[in-house]
């Protein structure tokens, strides 16, 4: 399928009309962006539900009160988890150069959050008003020093890798061993093994706990009970969950989520 590049920042003859534009939008749960692309950077935050964003054969799960940075020409596609108020901002490339050339999830300070509220109270910002300018700087600012949030999973390019990586995201509670699914998969163990580390950089097990981790995420954000979800990411015990949640993450699954 072609993927679609769209400019929020030119009109329809090309003509650059702002250096920052903002999309706000209400999706409900199960709501799909499909693959797209924009020849702008993008800041997709949502300040309620969680979304999980695909770009370059990598997955990122954005809770609430987090955000995704998306760089420009990046295709990506975007599924809502729980009813998802999403506010966007686009920014003209030359603005950012300081700023991550790979797609992340960032923390969204209080500050942060208020200055993106405050920049989808306007379609476009023109550095040439002087409180729009301003507002830019401040933003910019902010986002160099915001920390990164843990939340990608890389998936390989290799076919036999790939057909365990469908098993799994397909039910992340399989207790087949990596032997066992490698076998049924029609690949080795070692191969397979091999093949994670190098091209997702982590050990298949960590991997596959990142997996967990994520899919956790995504069905807490959904309204799942902690228990549920521990039981769909395959854990038999809700302390174990619990203890591995707050390890990753630095603290429970009730607390990240709510605060």
């Amino acid at each position: 399928m072609q993927q679609k590049c769209h400019s929020i920042l030119r009109d329809p003859r090309g003509r650059l009309t702002a250096q920052v534009a903002s999309v706000s939008h209400e999706f409900r749960h199960g709501d799909v962006i499909p693959e797209h692309f924009h020849p702008e950077h993008q800041l997709a935050y949502a300040s309620q539900g969680v979304m999980t964003v695909h770009a370059s054969h990598e997955l990122w799960v954005v809770p609430p009160m987090r955000a995704v940075w998306i760089p420009a020409h990046t295709p990506h596609s975007i599924t809502m988890s729980g009813a998802v108020s999403l506010r966007t901002l686009y920014f003209l490339p030359a603005l950012a150069d300081g700023l991550p050339k790979k797609c992340l999830v960032m923390n969204v300070s209080p500050l942060l959050r208020e200055l993106i509220l405050r920049a989808c109270e306007f379609e476009k910002l023109n550095r040439r008003v002087a409180g729009q300018r301003r507002l830019i700087e401040m933003i910019l600012e902010e986002l160099q020093a915001v920390p990164t949030v843990p939340l990608r999973l890389p998936h390989p390019n290799d076919a036999r890798a790939l057909r365990v990586v469908r098993a799994l995201a397909a039910n992340p509670a399989d207790a087949r061993t990596l032997e066992k699914l490698c076998k049924d998969c029609g690949a080795s163990k070692r191969t397979v093994e091999r093949l994670f580390l190098r091209e997702t950089k982590m050990p298949f097990q960590k991997w596959r706990q990142q997996l967990r981790l994520l899919r956790s995420v995504e069905r807490l954000a959904a309204g799942e009970k902690v228990t549920a979800a521990a039981l769909e990411a395959g854990y038999t015990s809700t302390s174990a969950f619990i203890a591995m949640f707050r390890r990753e993450l630095g603290t429970t699954p009730r607390r990240y989520l709510r605060d």
